[in-house]
């Protein structure tokens, strides 16, 4: 998959947390805040840029491509998490 990224986003070197989103998606942009303040990194992936990322964001939500979806090392996903169960289960 390649990553969209620009300066504002964090990038997992340890690929802990991926976010994958859109550019329109409010929920991402009030993640990607967050995460920010928080201090944790994440990788964002475009859906809307990546076919591979979109179908992956697809199959783990009943074929819908709803954003924010965020995969976590474990291989685990959440949909629109809040900051909090995000914090949770990083264990931060």
């Amino acid at each position: 998959m390649s990553n969209v990224i620009d300066d504002d986003t964090r990038t997992s070197d340890d690929g802990e947390l991926t976010m994958y989103t859109t550019s329109w998606c409010g929920y991402c942009r009030r993640l990607k805040t967050a995460l920010k303040a928080s201090g944790i990194k994440w990788q964002e992936i475009d859906i809307e840029v990546n076919p591979d990322a979109a179908e992956f964001v697809g199959s783990v939500n009943g074929g819908n491509h709803v954003v924010p979806t965020v995969r976590y090392a474990d291989g685990s996903t959440a949909t629109n998490p809040s900051i909090a169960d995000v914090k949770a289960k990083l264990g931060v």
